[in-house]
């Protein structure tokens, strides 16, 4: 009848028991539990993401929730760092294609209107959805 938990969803139980401070914020609503047990999974126990759950002290409170702030700074600056710019553009190049496949079909169907038998009115064309041009 009882059913075991996932050994990672025992791994966060621990994990919060520690930190009594999540159950705290869950409660008040600044947080759900779905969030922090991704969090919890993908960053780890150490990330400064959790600083603000360790220390009781309200002045460490505030040191920590400044660091985790430039912490947050500092990890975009690392992406930015290691960000290709050729591998960038490629994506770029991509979705401009996406789009001008998508402007096409649209445009396929925006020439072909449906001409009702019993009114044959003359439509006048909606203006083109998408300003893209192909580089």
């Amino acid at each position: 009848m009882g059913k075991s938990l996932h050994p990672k969803v025992k791994e966060f139980k621990d994990f919060v028991r520690k930190h009594p401070k999540i159950v705290k914020d869950v409660r008040s609503g600044n947080a759900n539990w779905q969030e922090l047990f991704e969090d919890w999974y993908l960053l780890g126990e150490e990330d400064t993401r959790w600083d603000a759950y360790r220390d009781s002290d309200n002045k460490n409170d505030s040191k920590k929730e400044e660091t985790g702030k430039s912490g947050w700074f500092d990890h975009v600056g690392e992406l930015v760092k290691n960000m290709d710019a050729n591998q960038l553009q490629n994506h770029i190049n991509n979705i401009n294609e996406v789009l001008g496949t998508v402007q096409g079909v649209i445009s396929q169907f925006q020439s072909n209107p449906k001409s009702s038998p019993v009114k044959n009115e003359t439509r006048s064309k909606p203006p083109h959805p998408f300003s893209f041009r192909k580089d």
